[in-house]
C-alpha cells in the first residue's frame, strides 16, 4: 500500500504540474476515485482480517504477536483467501485491478484522463515514464491476486467453533436453538453495504465514464 501511494501520487502531481483546465479536472477526478478505492481497500483488509479470526492457521511463519491489533500485516496472510470467503476476495481483486488501471474499472479512466491531459500539452516523455511506472506497479499488485486465488490456503475452520454446539435463543414467543459455527458468523450489515457500494461504483463506472 505504501508503494501504491507513491505511484498514485506521481499521477496526481503530473496532473497538477500541467495546469490546464483538462488536467485540473483529471486531478480532481483522480483524487476522488483514488480516495474511494483506497478506503474500500482498507475496509476490505479489516473485514478480511477479522473474518480470519474464526479460522486456524497452521503455518508458524504467519503468526504475529500483535495480530489482534492489526489482523493483516503480510501479503502471505491472504494466501488462498478466495477459498475462505470468495465474495470479499473478489471485491478486493476488483479494487486492486482498479489501482493497476485495468479497463474498464474506474482507475483506468482516471489514469487515461491524466495521460490524455499530459499528451495534449506535449508532455510525451513524462507520459511514457508514467505508463512504465504503472506497468511496474502491476507486478506487486498481481502478486497479491496470485496468492489469494491460486495458492493453497493454510486456513481451516477453528475446531473450537466446529464443536461448540447449540445456543438457545429466546424470542418473544418461542425459544430457538442456533448452532454456532463458522458459517453463522457474518459481517455487520453496515460494513457489507459500504463494501458493496464502493466495489460496485469501481466496477460499474464504465457505464457512465464522465468526469
Amino acid at each position: 500500500m505504501a508503494y501504491s501511494t507513491i505511484s498514485h501520487l506521481g499521477f496526481i502531481l503530473l496532473a497538477l504540474s500541467i495546469n490546464s483546465v483538462e488536467s485540473i479536472q483529471a486531478f480532481i477526478f483522480y483524487l476522488m476515485q483514488y480516495s474511494m478505492s483506497n478506503l474500500n481497500a482498507f475496509i476490505l483488509l479489516i473485514a478480511i482480517g477479522y473474518s480470519l479470526f474464526t479460522y486456524a492457521n497452521h503455518t508458524e511463519k504467519n503468526t504475529l504477536l500483535d495480530k489482534n491489533n492489526s489482523p493483516i500485516q503480510l501479503t502471505s496472510q491472504l494466501k488462498g483467501y478466495f477459498y475462505v470467503n470468495p465474495l470479499l476476495a473478489i471485491s478486493f481483486c476488483i479494487t486492486i485491478y482498479s489501482f493497476v488501471g485495468i479497463p474498464p474499472l474506474v482507475g483506468f479512466f482516471a489514469k487515461q484522463m491524466v495521460l490524455s491531459a499530459a499528451l495534449s500539452e506535449g508532455y510525451i516523455f513524462i507520459t511514457i515514464i508514467a505508463i512504465l511506472t504503472s506497468v511496474i506497479s502491476a507486478v506487486y499488485y498481481l502478486g497479491i491476486i496470485k496468492q489469494m486465488f491460486f495458492d493453497q490456503s493454510d486456513y481451516t475452520p477453528n475446531p473450537f467453533l466446529k464443536n461448540f454446539g447449540n445456543i438457545l435463543v429466546k424470542t418473544a414467543n418461542t425459544k430457538n436453538s442456533i448452532k454456532l459455527n463458522v458459517n453463522s458468523i457474518a459481517l455487520s450489515s453496515s460494513l457489507s453495504i459500504i463494501i458493496s457500494v464502493l466495489t460496485l461504483i469501481i466496477l460499474l463506472f464504465m457505464f457512465n465514464p464522465q468526469e
